[in-house]
């Protein structure tokens, strides 16, 4: 068994308080991680840090980019366990798309259609929850997502755990929420 980690973001951003503002959610911003130190965190949102309409598939860090940028950006990070067969089709799904990124576009109008309860949907084309979703189910997880689907609706999945909450740049993988108890690396809760 592997675990993945879904990290559900907030940056303060104009572009993320609109979004906010149209969806009522906490979190604005989901991406996908195969590992729990977050170094391999994939999504489809914004490609420079300062222009938040030019987007496209993102390999995202803490360390720089957007996340690095937005110093105070809150989230929530979940872990979701799965058979070896799924992780090594995550990552062979998330492998192709970075090696033909200019195959695929971000939906920013899917993104906007969000807000008004509406799906929009091009082929090859995503915004982060889209292909979040893309990823996990075309890996043979089973899911209840719904099809107009925003970052809030992973918290739904079944068997998924809630393992960090706070400023993303404060995240360390050896402090992770264990039944909310913090749990050094010695698995001894505090």
């Amino acid at each position: 068994m592997k675990q993945i980690y879904l990290v559900l973001t907030h940056t303060g951003t104009v572009l993320s308080r609109i979004i906010r503002t149209y969806t009522k959610d906490e979190f604005t911003h989901v991406s996908i991680s195969l590992d729990k130190e977050l170094k391999k965190m994939y999504s489809f949102g914004r490609l420079n840090p300062y222009n938040p309409f030019f987007g496209g598939f993102v390999h995202e860090s803490i360390k720089y980019g957007t996340f690095k940028r937005f110093k105070n950006t809150q989230t929530k990070i979940y872990s979701l366990e799965i058979d070896d067969t799924e992780y090594e089709n995550i990552k062979s799904l998330i492998n192709y798309i970075k090696n033909n990124k200019e195959l695929h576009k971000f939906n920013i109008i899917g993104l906007f259609a969000v807000g008004l309860h509406k799906r929009i949907k091009f082929d090859n084309s995503f915004y982060c929850a889209e292909f979040v979703k893309y990823v996990i189910e075309r890996s043979g997880i089973e899911t209840n997502l719904p099809d107009i689907i925003k970052p809030e609706d992973f918290k739904k999945l079944d068997n998924i755990k809630l393992v960090y909450q706070g400023k993303l740049k404060d995240y360390v993988p050896s402090r992770m929420l264990v039944n909310e108890h913090f749990c050094p690396l010695s698995n001894i809760c505090i």
